[in-house]
């Protein structure tokens, strides 16, 4: 129970890979509030430990209102993290504005949003953990998906900025990018790939599986590990790093 006492906050906390940190740091100790936009997904995945938060990340105002919320019921928010997002690719000459904005309203303003307003109350304590869920997207370009790729990109730069705006500070910042991931994200993009590649949906699972050094999904509990590491002992010296969870060198 190394993380007793410690409140953590989780946007995208109802499935996938947010939902495993979440459960993760919970097991560990920590008090967790899970944001998402969908109450009910969020409700359902509530056990002990973790508080269900309905939060639309793309809206200051909402963002502000409810980490401040969190932080009066549960206390201050010490460990961030960041994995709120949207996976979805599209050719560069059918990408519209409201595509791209969305999506980095999603994943780029959306982390910067929960960041601001999370290290408010983080700063008031002497230890705090900003974990920001990137992709291997984020570390190389991403055919098909360059807006994606983009807003990844994005934010491991923020997370490096931010990293050494703090140094030296009990704060560390840090970026886990996982590639595929078997998580609802991939099922979509199974649909999403054979439409716009002309191919089976079992050809479509192949493309991510393959792009995988070690040739399988990883699973969300893989990088819940690296997220649980970056807030266990001895981590107070990895900061604005990247660490990839792809099953060999990208």
């Amino acid at each position: 129970m190394a993380l007793q006492g410690k409140h953590a906050l989780v946007t995208g906390g109802g499935t996938g890979i947010g939902l495993a940190i979440a459960q993760a740091l919970a097991k560990e100790g920590a008090t967790v509030t899970i944001t998402g936009r969908r109450q009910e997904v969020l409700q359902e995945a509530a056990t002990d430990g973790l508080h269900p938060l309905a939060m639309d990340v793309r809206n200051e105002e909402d963002v502000a209102t409810k980490i401040d919320a969190a932080a009066a019921a549960r206390g201050p928010i010490q460990i961030c993290v960041v994995n709120a997002g949207i996976a979805e690719g599209t050719a560069l000459h059918k990408t519209s504005m409201e595509f791209w904005r969305n999506m980095m309203a999603t994943n780029l303003d959306g982390a910067f949003l929960t960041i601001r307003e999370s290290f408010k109350s983080m700063r008031q304590t002497d230890w705090g953990r900003v974990i920001a869920v990137s992709s291997v997207a984020g570390l190389r370009g991403l055919k098909g998906a360059s807006c994606y790729a983009a807003s990844k990109h994005g934010l491991i730069g923020l997370t490096r900025a931010l990293s050494e705006d703090y140094l030296g500070t009990p704060f560390t910042f840090n970026a886990l990018c996982p590639g595929y991931v078997d998580t609802p994200i991939v099922e979509r993009n199974i649909t999403s790939i054979a439409q716009r590649a002309g191919m089976s949906a079992v050809e479509a699972l192949d493309v991510m599986v393959n792009a995988n050094r070690h040739k399988r999904l990883i699973e969300p509990s893989e990088v819940a590990a690296a997220a649980l590491w970056l807030c266990g002992p001895g981590s107070g010296s990895v900061n604005g790093q990247c660490i990839e969870i792809a099953g060999g060198q990208m």
